[in-house]
């Protein structure tokens, strides 16, 4: 690998951004192509597929025989509230894969009695997101049902890209909350991306079937969500 691409990924994985390291396996030679980066029409079908999947692949372009090496950053669901339905939501996310963090201002609900094994944070979303920010590869998960909770990290995570973001709430409940929103200066199309009624219609009624409702709506964005040219989701 050239040393200079080396350098470039290692870039990416502090920076949590994607990268695919593409090998020409006739001569050797490689690049670095970030996700969302623009891209030859013969080229794009096959890395987005692979920025999707996250899988390593060999491929043929132009005539050329390549590996497409993947590099992505762990994706991490950030819940919001420290209730029944993020108690099974953080044991299930956590064995497919996902690295978890439950935020709760709320110290009779976010006690490390309730949530063994989990980052759990006791303070408010708008101080722990300074120092630890979201990102694209993020899913946001709303559920206190609270606005003074809620508002301030489902507006950062469409303000930065998340790739799910989500809330728990009945449709009276949403409306009031995109009015909320708009109010605040946040514009149409980026309240159209807040699942909410949260996760599938799967007819989910116990706090355990929502949450599978909510990490299946989660996987679902995640292996399907476009892969725009950079700057697009900002």
């Amino acid at each position: 690998m050239d040393a200079a691409n080396l350098a470039r990924l290692n870039d990416a994985r502090r920076g949590r951004r994607a990268a695919i390291l593409l090998t020409d396996l006739d001569s050797g030679r490689d690049i670095v192509i970030f996700e969302g980066e623009p891209l030859s029409p013969s080229l794009r079908p096959a890395v987005d597929a692979a920025f999707r999947s996250g899988r390593s692949t060999s491929i043929d372009a132009d005539g050329k025989r390549c590996f497409l090496n993947v590099h992505l950053p762990p994706a991490q669901i950030v819940i919001i509230g420290a209730v029944h339905i993020s108690q099974v939501l953080a044991q299930m996310a956590s064995l497919v894969g996902f690295d978890v963090r439950i935020i709760d201002p709320r110290t009779a609900f976010a006690t490390s009695e309730r949530f063994l094994g989990i980052d759990l944070m006791a303070d408010w979303p708008v101080d722990v997101l300074k120092d630890r920010p979201l990102d694209a590869y993020t899913a946001l998960v709303a559920v206190t049902h609270d606005p003074k909770i809620d508002d301030f990290p489902i507006t950062e995570a469409l303000r930065i890209g998340c790739f799910y973001v989500g809330a728990l709430g009945s449709r009276k409940t949403h409306a009031a909350r995109l009015e909320r929103l708009r109010t605040g200066g946040m514009d149409e199309a980026a309240l159209a991306r807040i699942s909410a009624p949260i996760g599938l219609d799967i007819g989910a009624a116990s706090p355990a079937e929502i949450a599978v409702a909510i990490l299946a709506e989660i996987v679902q964005t995640l292996r399907t969500r476009a892969i725009s040219p950079a700057g697009d989701n900002k």
